[in-house]
């Protein structure tokens, strides 16, 4: 009886170290300009044994959204250069003036407060869909 249940408690702990990817702690800042695209954040998490590929998020609150990454440009100018994929491996985080989810095309009766939901999409099929909180655009992040 003591071996299966060693067994078992072993396969409990492998399954939770071979768990999918993750998103934590997701949000959106609102365009201060209706009609402007907003910028998405959170903090994307692998699965730890391996490279996943992000290579999209979606929003039905959203008629597109893009991966950027924020850089200084010519001059010391930020300028922002969209990706087509990112890598996790361990923890990736989407913050203001690194990468961030460009969304456009966001209803202009979204409210600070509210929430929307986002669709992490990884090159391996892998779908992680989070609740992002909405922060008006002068706001501190949630």
């Amino acid at each position: 009886m003591k071996t299966r249940w060693a067994a078992l408690m072993a396969a409990v702990a492998l399954a939770g170290c071979q768990q999918g990817p993750g998103v934590e702690d997701a949000w959106v800042r609102l365009p201060a300009v209706p009609g402007r695209p907003a910028a998405g954040y959170a903090t994307v998490r692998g699965d730890g044994s391996s490279d996943r590929m992000l290579v999209g998020v979606s929003s039905p609150a959203a008629e597109r959204a893009e991966l950027h990454e924020s850089m200084a440009g010519h001059g010391g100018m930020m300028a922002m250069q969209p990706l087509d994929r990112v890598r996790v491996k361990g923890t990736v985080g989407f913050d203001p003036g690194g990468k961030h989810i460009m969304l456009f095309g966001l209803s202009p009766d979204l409210r600070a407060g509210g929430t929307i939901p986002m669709t992490f999409a990884f090159e391996d099929g892998a779908k992680v869909t989070v609740e992002a909180k909405l922060a008006a655009a002068g706001d501190p992040a949630p």
